[in-house]
């Protein structure tokens, strides 16, 4: 039995019957005037997003969008993000959402797999959704947002000089957004001039989203992401964030209501907090976070493309209560020159994910925000987000490393790679989870499906360790991990090793296959800007010695190789695939 649980909540949540929808419909009834999202000029309150997300749903339905069917939001962050989510699933539809700035050929595939039959595209991206439903496609409406402060339109083009009439055989390339489009396109201001009509109703079992994996370990598949599976991680998340338990009103609408007992300074308060939306909102943190904020009726500045000292302005103006962004973000704010002059006492929670975060960065990042607890997390698309989260209370003690205890209803068993022995308490093994977050598996891959999930539980890849006390830590991804002369070799500790060292900004360590050792720690390294310039041969020795002298002799780092940064995900995890691949063509 665990003591470090948060004191005052239960170990099992009531979950109301209904959708995130639902939850969207209890903000906007409780705290219909609190501001939802701001984006520049653009301002929307409670009642307005709702109302707003309504007259999408009326909108996609009135053009033959029937439920169940796919539609694709081919979007940056922004406003209208949002509200097209929101009005796909009121509609009764499933969202897919997608990297609108991958290659047509890419975006083609994975609308093909989702057998989407709309999207929402912005004028920057539409060329390229153009490009990607030509010819055969599921693909038969896209409506376009107009650009806004976070998500600018591309500027008009210069008008030609007159020109010569053209031959009768041309044709006109018409409007530079709509006109190249083969299938119907509307404006996504007509959508909303739809009436505000009831939502169609959806039952748990049917498809929220179809969601695409990261990619980092290769081609991103579709997971479905069920709604039951997509309103209890969303109330999961948002009752450990709030300290609050949920409960539906005599309309069926969804709200939380605080436990006193267990809220301390840094749980985010109903009705009354701020945050910035960073994060990608095509990608699964970002995404269900969106509703994590909605839960708690809080004001969301969307932020566009990331500019740190334009984001730490934006806490400092706004006064902002939670930050959330991956261990990248974070990194990108330590680096910013005089942070720790800047007055970010207003945050008082600092949650990371995407990817583990170091020691060594949470206690930097606990320098410059002074009142703020730093709350690490792991997640996974294919068990919809949450899976475990560090307490609110920064009296509570943490291991050093942990991820944080497993969330409400949700087991984590750590097994051998036989994938059915436990390993001993303490050991380390991958990582399986059960829960009702678990999604559906991977659309249209059955054989894939089968291979990671298993009578209930989640086959995650994630090597990780869980004590008697509940704490989740990770070692690495089982397909990371190297074997040198034998021994098992993990990349995780050598990164936060390395970590620690004071030059060094981010590490990851990859293997580089060896005859006769069979593989060898490879550590890729950037440097923070105070160290740029030291001799890259010496900083190298120096962190090659910095490890040696901390670890085992068969988990020494063989090489290091310094960068000016480490290749990113769009949602700040660091591609693996990329580093290895150097390392292969740097032994051909």
């Amino acid at each position: 039995m665990t003591t470090t649980w948060p004191h005052g909540l239960p170990r099992s949540l009531d979950y109301p019957a209904g959708t995130v929808a639902d939850l969207l419909a209890g903000s906007a009834h409780a705290h219909p005037d609190r501001t939802a999202l701001i984006d520049g000029e653009v301002r929307l309150t409670y009642a307005e997003l709702y109302e707003r997300a309504l007259r999408v749903a009326q909108g996609l339905r009135g053009r033959g969008i029937a439920p169940g069917e796919a539609v694709a939001v081919h979007l940056p962050n922004s406003v209208w993000f949002t509200v097209a989510y929101y009005g796909i699933l009121l509609a009764g539809a499933a969202v897919v959402p997608v990297n609108p700035t991958q290659p047509p050929p890419a975006l083609r595939r994975q609308l093909h797999d989702a057998g989407a039959v709309a999207v929402f595209t912005h004028p920057l991206f539409a060329q390229r959704l153009a490009r990607a439903v030509e010819g055969d496609t599921t693909v038969r409406l896209v409506s376009v947002v107009p650009g806004t402060a976070a998500a600018p339109a591309p500027a008009p083009a210069p008008a030609p000089a007159p020109a010569p009439a053209p031959a009768p055989a041309q044709a006109s390339a018409g409007d530079p957004v709509t006109g190249a489009f083969p299938v119907a396109v509307v404006a996504f201001d007509t959508l909303l001039e739809a009436d505000a009509a009831p939502a169609t109703p959806v039952g748990g079992d049917a498809v929220a989203h179809l969601a695409f994996t990261g990619g980092t370990t290769g081609v991103p598949k579709a997971v479905r992401v069920l709604h039951r599976n997509l309103i209890t991680n969303v109330l999961q998340v948002a009752c450990w964030r709030s300290a609050a338990v949920p409960y539906a009103d005599e309309g069926g609408r969804i709200l939380l209501r605080h436990v006193p007992q267990a809220r301390t300074p840094h749980h985010i308060p109903l009705g009354g907090a701020t945050g910035i939306s960073v994060a990608p909102l095509f990608h699964g943190m970002g995404m269900v976070s969106q509703s994590v904020f909605v839960a708690a009726a809080g004001t969301v500045l969307v932020f566009g493309r990331f500019d740190a000292v334009a984001y730490l302005d934006a806490i400092e103006r706004l006064g902002v209560h939670a930050v959330t962004g991956s261990p990248a973000l974070c990194h990108a704010l330590l680096a910013v020159p005089g942070v720790r002059e800047r007055d970010l006492s207003c945050v008082r929670v600092v949650s990371s994910g995407a990817a583990p975060i170091s020691p060594a960065a949470s206690a930097e990042l606990a320098e410059i925000f002074p009142r703020a607890v730093v709350s690490d997390g792991y997640g996974l698309t294919e068990a919809t987000m949450g899976v475990s989260i560090s307490p609110l209370d920064s009296g509570t003690p943490r291991p050093e490393g942990a991820t944080g205890l497993v969330l409400f209803d949700t087991e984590v068993e750590i097994r051998e790679p036989d994938g059915t022995t436990p390993v001993a308490p303490g050991g380390r093994g991958e990582v399986w989870v059960r829960g009702p977050q678990v999604t559906d598996g991977y659309h249209g891959h059955p054989e894939l499906t089968a291979a990671q999930y298993a009578d209930g539980w989640l086959r995650t890849g994630d090597l990780g360790t869980l004590d008697g006390e509940g704490w989740l830590s990770l070692v690495g991804r089982a397909k990371d991990m190297l074997i040198y002369k034998g021994y098992n070799v993990y990349p995780g500790p050598l990164e936060n090793l390395l970590r620690e060292h004071p030059a060094v900004a981010q590490a990851s360590v990859v293997g580089r296959p060896h005859g006769e050792h069979g593989e060898v720690p490879v550590a890729f390294v950037s440097v923070k800007a105070e160290a740029a310039q030291t001799d890259p041969a010496v900083m190298a020795e120096e962190l090659l010695a910095y490890v040696a002298g901390r670890v085992a002799p068969y988990q020494r780092v063989r090489e290091v190789v310094l960068v000016d940064e480490l290749p990113l995900s769009a949602t700040g995890k660091i591609l693996k695939t990329e580093l290895r691949r150097r390392v292969s063509e740097s032994c051909s």
